[in-house]
């Protein structure tokens, strides 16, 4: 029920941002493999049509075609080279908007009124299973109005996307990177089905056996936070007590990789990073960087408030957890928040009422929330998840790992039944329009492009399916109590 919410029809207007630049970025990169390998460039997916477009700068009221796939609606309708110039025999309103700020999140017309006329045509409540949706089209300079027949949806999108991740786990147990194997275990979590219980613990396997107190690898805290994260919501779904020394063995990576000390400080630091050295003991001090101590700019939001999230969990797994360590996690998280709670990158604010993408803002909403120290970090939890609620619009356009920043950003609204209920109504139009034809979501063009390239649906297909998951309250962070916690919070 809650997919046919997400994809149900637009009420009103909304948003759409795609970020592009005078290099040629996104449109230019390409998905090595995969079933996109085939589209000549990183375009934006119109749906289940099979359309792939581009926006231009000389067309701000249209969509250029750069692929159709064949098999789907726009198969023999559309043609690579139309101009999309309008939808049920009406031009688009409004010119699209390009760029990344306060100001231009978003590029009203062409794409979000689209998206809600293809919603509307999958909604349709007739009896068929087709509904008809209407594109006028710009040809050799011509008009016309071709007609597509879109199929109903009917409620399972969710279950769809479980099985696709299942289809696409590794041999080893693994989705090919950090945010894949954090959301598609914790996705499948989520149901009762023989073969994702089976899929998941897979997972859960392969970050017990790839994890260990000591690790010199490269870019390596993304990965143990994952760990840490699977890990404990495994644990306290199934109670498994093998599963406790592998949760203790990336608790002990984690303290030791936390900076805290400047004698954690790389010199090399000194000659790449001069303005971030941290200039007293008090800079950057719980946090944690890509990698241990404190390297290049040092320690990040998005990796503290994922650290301080899984020390939480841990704790109620049974892992003694040092207090001041956690709480030092804590006040890097409020050091990083403007006054209007909005989470910066490091540990500084951005401004008083500054806010961009809020994928480091949602992961400090639920880092708070899930605290064992006491109630005021609960009350910062609504402040950070309220924030998400008053400015959804950055929603599909975040720094670093977009998809990452997407669903940490839910999770984190989550917390706040309305800021939650907000977000998924501003960004409807986000899930229309990255659904494909065959049940996957791709990874739409956007600020940045970690993680596209080989993978183009995994990703979004592994976050999507885990925002939808969210409501069935499976795991700890969405408000499950488990019977085989150890530890849990406190009233202080």
């Amino acid at each position: 029920m809650f997919a046919t919410i997400i994809l149900a029809c637009l009420a009103a207007e909304v948003p759409a941002q795609v970020h592009y630049h005078p290099n040629g970025r996104p449109w230019n990169q390409r998905a090595g493999e995969g079933p996109d390998a085939e589209v000549p460039g990183w375009y934006y997916n119109l749906g289940t049509t099979g359309i792939r477009i581009e926006l231009l700068e000389e067309h701000p009221k249209a969509l250029l075609v750069r692929h159709v796939f064949p098999d789907t609606p726009a198969d023999t309708h559309v043609k690579v080279g139309d101009l999309l110039v309008g939808v049920n025999k009406t031009p688009f309103k409004e010119a699209h908007q390009n760029g990344y700020g306060m100001d231009v999140f978003g590029a009203r017309g062409p794409v979000s009124e689209l998206a809600s006329a293809i919603s509307g045509a999958q909604n349709r409540s007739r009896g068929s299973r087709t509904g008809k949706l209407s594109l006028l089209i710009e040809r050799n300079g011509e008009l016309m109005n071709v007609v597509l027949n879109m199929q109903r949806h009917r409620g399972k999108t969710l279950a769809t996307l479980l099985d696709y991740l299942v289809e696409h786990q590794r041999e080893d147990g693994s989705w090919g990177s950090p945010p894949h194997d954090t959301f598609a275990p914790l996705a499948l979590m989520s149901s009762s089905a023989k073969k994702h219980k089976e899929a998941v613990l897979k997972n859960v396997r392969m970050h017990a056996e790839t994890t260990h107190p000591k690790d010199d690898s490269w870019l390596i805290n993304w990965r143990y936070m994952a760990a840490g994260f699977v890990l404990s919501e495994y644990y306290l779904q199934t109670g498994q007590e093998w599963l406790l020394p592998e949760i203790q063995e990336v608790y002990d990576f984690l303290i030791s990789s936390q900076y805290v000390d400047l004698s954690q400080l790389n010199p090399k630091s000194h000659e790449t990073h001069p303005h971030a050295v941290p200039k007293n003991p008090l800079d950057s001090n719980g946090g944690w960087g890509h990698n241990p101590g404190f390297e290049g700019y040092g320690p990040i939001s998005m990796l503290t408030a994922q650290g301080a999230l899984v020390f939480s969990l841990m704790k109620r797994c049974g892992v003694e957890v040092d207090r001041e360590r956690h709480e030092a996690a804590y006040a890097f998280l409020r050091r990083a928040s403007g006054e209007n709670f909005y989470v910066w990158y490091e540990d500084q604010a951005a401004g008083a009422n500054a806010w961009a993408d809020m994928g480091r803002t949602g992961t400090a909403a639920i880092a708070f929330h899930m605290s064992p120290w006491g109630m005021k970090h609960k009350e910062h939890a609504q402040s950070y998840s309220q924030i998400i609620g008053k400015h959804p619009e950055s929603f599909p356009d975040t720094h670093g790992s977009p998809v990452m920043g997407m669903a940490f950003g839910a999770l984190g609204a989550f917390c706040n039944p309305s800021s939650f209920q907000k977000l998924m109504n501003a960004n409807r139009w986000w899930f229309t329009l990255a659904e494909c034809p065959d049940g996957s979501f791709y990874y739409q063009p956007n600020r940045d492009n970690a993680g596209y390239g080989s993978d183009s649906r995994i990703s979004a297909s592994a976050v999507v399916a885990f925002i939808l998951s969210l409501p069935e309250n499976a795991l700890t962070v969405t408000g499950k109590v488990s019977r085989f916690a150890r530890g849990g919070p406190k009233a202080d």
